[in-house]
């Protein structure tokens, strides 16, 4: 069977037996900040184990798209030096919400596979959670008994393990219960009962059946969940492998197990082969042209280099497809570090020196486009980023190459052969070195690095970063949040509601009074406040009851409940109060511009294009930000445009309308944009403008007529990463108080210059065309200056053992005119050592020295030189043996280091080196 094919069938069955098909969420989560990447099926549906959120079916079945590559499930050392671990991989899985559990679940697992895919039963052993004393978890008797009485799996083969083993939890936090795993065992003898979890690939682990029970809280304890669930989990790399030699396991007869031999990465390889000229599987002797894809050598680094390129390109298209974008923080830093550690195998062990992993990308669109279509219309896009970055990756190593070089020597002459920390540290700050490369290139030089010592030096450069910035509520829920009666009235300014309770340090009170002080969360059974999401900010108000006031700075949500945050101000609040709910009035400021904002999306797919995307946008009573695809700075005509073509719809007073509708029929309506990496739910929220001028699911609030918007006028434009780019705009007074503000500053302007504001651009063009007339004279009578000085300095050339020593201070002059002066000056003497220092009119000072070859094969050698005399100038520096550079801040210090490079220099020639 095709893997298309193996993926259908899988879901299909599950369809047959009540489940709901659910499309893979994204990779990329919003609402769960504890993940990086989606690394499971069941992450979609945290809110569900939690209790926090619900779903119009009990039953799901899917593939999910997942990358492991950081925290506690993270694989990426095996990946390519096995052949069955991988950065990106689907995981199929079917799901149960509070309906059917562990009997079901062991049922319907054991007839897949025995069943339909005939997997031979002798080859399939039973794993079951043996229990956890220290968290006095109880053993899954219950598990144990089933696969027993449901299965007819020899009872031999069912084995109890540990936590580590057959306890899942995806998290540090969050939902986990025990689980059975099946293993299958791929030796040729049938002879692998001893190698289950031993890690071994004779004997895989294929499915996972996970019986939620439990929520980890933030303290390390366990609680059980409202409801019980089953979440599982079958490898979809691994059971393609599986069937692809099933007549093998049936047989009995051996066969290299590789996730590499299916159609899921062959046509990589294969093009890597292509690219590279090098022959995957050829050191395996009397392999024919199929078999050889499944060869699994984890000695031969060329063959693991193919297979480490072919996974990280499936990581990364999925991962760039999905927002994720290369860049030195958080998910873009796992981006930029994968996209590097291929790059450099690539280097490394198959002689690719040029960009090459972007050529990849179109033939895994022809994978894996048909079931993931989102990777197709964006594949263009993808690969022109991964190119850019290869592109800087090897400008990068060309950099930082030298600074390498120096930490590794210096470690090897350590005893510890250890690279240190503030050097790793630099080469990741400074030249864009991931830790994991320096690691990588220590290693094949027998050295280590103070991964510790970098990790404290990291963490304190965070730290830095963070200084100043705005403290947040943190809200870590340990408890089942009760659902709202009523659906959140977004539209309306006021409210009336009923205290629920309120979140406190994380625990839910819904008895005693809620007093003056700390900052809480406040719930309530219906609400008329925004919570925060879809780019628009919380709403801001007031709750008041009888008996008390709460001033609420913010909204957010929390599952299927809306939490206000912020404080009682005056008297007391207590559950079971009637509330009167009244939004602030900015809230109408920001309806305004989050109208504006799909008018400018609308706008701006008329102008640039129906390649622009929104990648992020941020909404609130002040301005309006969108994010969206485009590779080049806006013209001054484009962004005219899109000011005349939002604003004529602003005053064309159009209609702006809302309503519901099942999800899957609002994405077939006409005009309709929906942004991938957004979770809809099953009924979604539509809001158009005009005669569908603007179509989009959307949760948000808006005005009900453009005209209210008034005036619609964009501030700014930046690119924030390769190939997207943020236009900022203002509305209504807004906008008009920023117009009034740059007549201003013109009319001032034109006043300093005596001139009519319309006459301005030519009067600067007239002014720019003095300056550079009058910086050329500079330059010329510099020119002239720096001859006569350099002229002076050869005339006074000291001379030792027939060698020249030529040291002095140059007037102010550019970087590279002291270059130019040390080559003529090297021109002219032949043998010589030369020193040369210029203070700066900003007050620094520079420092350079040059040496003749020479006398670099007698043993001179400018970079140590300069190292030695660039702390009196109070800075530091360094460089190759012929020419090396220092920058300091002390200009007080340059005669002093002249006069030490001299002695020095004299002292060296003396001697003879």
């Amino acid at each position: 069977m095709s893997p298309e094919q193996i993926r259908r069938q899988f879901i299909e069955f599950f369809e047959q037996r009540g489940h709901t098909f659910v499309p893979s969420s994204p990779l990329i989560l919003p609402d769960d900040p504890t993940l990086l990447f989606a690394n499971a099926g069941m992450n979609q549906f945290k809110d569900i184990f939690l209790g926090t959120g619900s779903r119009d079916y009990s039953r799901a079945v899917n593939s999910q798209k997942c990358i492991r590559v950081s925290g506690k499930h993270n694989d990426l050392e095996e990946v390519g030096r096995d052949t069955y671990h991988h950065t990106f991989f689907e995981m199929l899985g079917n799901w149960s919400f509070g309906d059917y559990f562990k009997a079901d679940a062991i049922t319907w697992a054991w007839e897949l596979l025995t069943q339909v895919w005939q997997l031979p039963k002798e080859r399939l052993y039973i794993t079951v959670f043996a229990g956890d004393q220290p968290d006095k978890i109880p053993a899954d008797d219950q598990a144990y008994k089933l696969w027993r009485e449901l299965t007819d799996v020899d009872p031999s083969h069912i084995s109890r393990w540990g936590r580590k083993d057959n306890f899942w939890e995806p998290a540090e936090t969050g939902p986990c219960g025990p689980n059975s795993e099946i293993h299958i065992d791929l030796t040729a003898d049938c002879s692998g009962a001893s190698l289950v979890n031993t890690g071994s690939p004779q004997v895989i682990e294929l499915w996972n059946l996970v019986f939620i029970q439990f929520n980890r809280s933030p303290d390390g304890s366990l609680n059980p969940l409202p409801a019980k669930h089953v979440d599982t989990g079958l490898g979809f790399e691994r059971i393609c492998v599986v069937l692809k030699h099933l007549e093998a396991l049936r047989t009995h007869r051996d066969f290299a197990f590789s996730n590499y031999g299916t159609e899921l990465f062959v046509p990589l390889i294969k093009q890597i082969e292509e690219l590279s000229a090098h022959r995957y599987g050829a050191p395996s002797s009397g392999l024919d042209e199929r078999d050889r894809y499944d060869a699994n050598d984890m000695h031969h680094l060329p063959d693991v280099a193919c297979r480490v390129i072919a996974d990280h390109t499936r990581m990364l298209t999925f991962a760039i497809t999905d927002g994720v974008l290369p860049s030195n923080e958080g998910r873009g830093y796992v981006v930029r570090r994968i996209l590097r550690r291929a790059a450099r195998f690539g280097r490394q062990h198959l002689g690719l020196d040029h960009p090459f992993i972007y050529r990849l990308v179109p033939t895994l669109v022809e994978i894996m486009g048909p079931a993931f279509p989102e990777i197709t219309g964006q594949a263009e896009r993808v690969a022109g980023l991964i190119h850019d970055e290869e592109l800087s990756f090897g400008r990068t190593l060309e950099r930082g190459i030298q600074l390498f070089v120096q930490a590794a020597d210096q470690g090897a002459r350590d005893k510890s052969k250890t690279i240190d920390a503030e050097a790793a540290f630099r080469l990741y700050d400074t030249y864009g070195f991931p830790l994991d490369l320096t690691v990588q290139m220590a290693a094949e030089r027998g050295l280590k690095v103070d991964e510790p010592g970098f990790d404290e030096l990291m963490t304190a450069a965070r730290e830095r970063a963070r200084a100043g910035a705005r403290e947040h509520l943190t809200i870590a829920f340990d408890g089942q949040l009760p659902a709202t009666t009523d659906r959140f009235k977004y539209l309306g300014l006021n409210c009336r509601g009923r205290l629920v309770g309120w979140i406190d340090q994380g625990k839910l009170a819904t008895d005693g009074q809620l007093q003056p002080g700390g900052e809480v969360g406040l719930l309530l059974d219906q609400t008329c406040f925004y919570a925060e999401q879809g780019g628009q900010v919380g709403d801001v108000g007031t709750i008041r009851t009888d008996t008390g006031t709460f001033e609420l700075r913010d909204t957010q949500k929390l599952g299927d409940a809306v939490v206000h945050v912020g404080q009682v101000t005056d008297g007391y609040l207590q559950p079971g109060q009637v509330a009167e709910l009244t939004v602030d009035q900015l809230r109408q400021q920001t309806q305004c511009n989050h109208t504006a904002t799909h008018l400018l999306h609308w706008a701006l797919r008329e102008v640039l294009g129906q390649h622009v995307t929104q990648r992020g946008s941020m909404v609130d009573p002040d301005r309006l930000r969108f994010d969206f695809d485009h590779n080049s700075p806006l013209s001054d005509q484009e962004l005219v445009r899109l000011e005349e073509l939002v604003n004529r719809q602003i005053w064309a007073d159009h209609a702006v309308r809302w309503y519901e509708k099942p999800r899957d029929d609002a994405l077939k309506l006409p005009g309709m944009r929906a942004f991938f990496g957004e979770k809809y739910d099953q009924v979604v929220r539509v809001v158009e403008v005009g005669d569908a001028l603007s179509r989009e699911l959307c949760g948000g609030t808006h005005v009900n007529r453009t005209s209210r918007i008034g005036l619609f006028k964009i501030v700014s434009q930046e690119a924030i990463a390769k190939g997207v780019r943020r236009v900022t705009a203002l509305t209504g007074a807004a906008a008009l108080r920023h117009t009034h503000r740059l007549e201003g500053v013109a009319r001032q302007a034109a006043g300093h210059l005596n001139i009519a504001v319309e006459d301005l651009p030519e009067r600067i063009k007239a002014l720019q065309a003095d300056l550079r007339q009058v910086r050329r004279q500079l330059q010329r009578d510099q020119a002239a200056d720096l001859r006569s000085v350099r002229q002076e300095l050869l005339a006074a050339a000291e001379q030792v053992g027939g060698h020249a020593i030529i040291v002095g201070e140059l007037p102010p002059v550019s970087v590279e005119q002291i270059r130019q002066s040390i080559d003529w000056l090297r021109d002219q003497a032949g043998s010589v050592a030369t020193v040369l220092g210029c203070r700066q009119e900003d007050g620094k000072v520079l420092l350079l020295a040059g040496v003749s070859d020479d006398l670099v094969k007698i043993g001179l050698h400018a970079g140590r030189l300069i190292k030695q005399v660039a702390p009196m100038i109070g800075g530091g520096g360094g460089g190759k043996a012929q020419l090396a550079q220092a920058g300091g801040k002390d200009p007080q210090g340059l005669e002093r280091a002249l006069d030490e490079a001299r002695r020095l220099l004299r002292d060296r020639l003396a001697h003879g080196k």
